[in-house]
């Protein structure tokens, strides 16, 4: 740790304009680190575009409290410390941002807020922490919600981000004793909530998409546009754990049962079965984003976009959200 007459290059930087009143220079130094600090608040708040205010939030905050920069600390951890407090105020404010309980017994609870993020917007450096592809899959974004948000904030920080826990209790103002206890709490949920994942969250983790996972994708657009029913059930697993969002109602069902329901709510039936698809990914995952044309349309239409979980080459879960307002994920509108 450094003091303040001796500053890390970027906090010698920031001190000198902020001293200097230099509010160009404060945003040039301060944004290299918004893409990090976007993934920190979409881990703590699984939704997108809550997680676009609280950074632009931990930037109005910085810049108000800019003063209080003394350069003892990385400004990278005093940037993640105002971008945590800002996510917990903002959680203590709204009571819908928390998981709601499922009617399925084996569902539990589900995160109706939980938004896709998109792969563009990760941060750039492979070696970054933040963007192992492990804790920013779905199954994991979903998992966290369901701790307490200080509980929350501690695991992220200390389990995924590896901070000690002298840089935790600073940025949480919480003794060493409480991080101890909330860190052993959050990981007994995290390993009830993740029970067959890997839980190593710090350790290297692949980035890339496997050839098993695109060929999946590939068959399962393949499937999709030409109404194959039955290619699409060989895709997926018995024991299919599906989600719509923001819709309640995940549920695990068979193969067959997946179908028929998407069948009976109108899917595949006569104005809703001429479909284009493009293969994208999301949280590091691979999907589908899927554009419909109805009879009185020349062009195929954003619809929905479909995240897919593979293991040993079948879609183990599927969660659908409505992507017809959600520029965010820089998909063409049309086809």
């Amino acid at each position: 740790m450094t003091d303040a007459r001796q500053p890390g290059a970027d906090g010698a930087r920031f001190i000198a304009a902020v001293r200097s009143g230099d509010t160009a220079r404060f945003a040039q130094i301060t944004e290299r680190h918004r893409r990090e600090l976007q993934v920190h608040c979409y881990r703590m708040l699984a939704n997108y575009e809550d997680a676009q205010d609280m950074t632009q939030e931990t930037f109005l905050r910085a810049w108000n409290k800019r003063e209080s920069f003394k350069g003892h600390a990385a400004l990278r951890t005093w940037l993640y410390r105002i971008a945590t407090n800002a996510c917990l105020d903002f959680l203590e404010k709204r009571n819908d941002r928390t998981p709601v309980p499922s009617e399925l017994a084996d569902v539990g609870s589900e995160v109706l807020y939980l938004q896709p993020y998109p792969d563009r917007m990760l941060p750039e450096d492979p070696q970054e922490s933040v963007v192992a592809r492990e804790t920013i899959e779905l199954a994991f974004i979903v998992a966290v919600q369901h701790l307490p948000p200080r509980q929350r904030a501690v695991f992220i920080l200390r389990d995924v981000l590896g901070w000690p826990a002298s840089k935790a209790v600073d940025a949480l103002e919480l003794t060493v004793a409480s991080v101890t206890s909330a860190l052993q709490r959050a990981r007994v949920t995290m390993r009830e909530q993740l029970p067959d994942r890997r839980l190593d969250w710090r350790s290297p983790a692949t980035h890339e998409l496997s050839n098993d996972e695109r060929a999946v994708v590939k068959s399962y657009i393949d499937a999709h546009e030409r109404n194959d029913l039955d290619g699409l059930m060989s895709l997926l697993r018995d024991d299919l754990r599906f989600a719509m969002l923001p819709e309640a109602g995940t549920s695990v069902i068979t193969a067959k049962d997946a179908v028929d329901g998407w069948v009976s709510g109108g899917l595949f039936q006569r104005g809703h079965d001429d479909w284009r698809c493009i293969t994208t990914t999301v949280n590091r995952m691979p999907a589908a984003a899927l554009y419909l044309r109805t009879p009185d349309d020349p062009e195929y239409r954003l619809f929905a976009i479909a995240v897919l979980h593979i293991v040993d080459g079948k879609i183990a879960e599927l969660t659908g959200f409505d992507a017809t307002d959600a520029p965010w994920l820089d998909l063409p509108p049309t086809l």
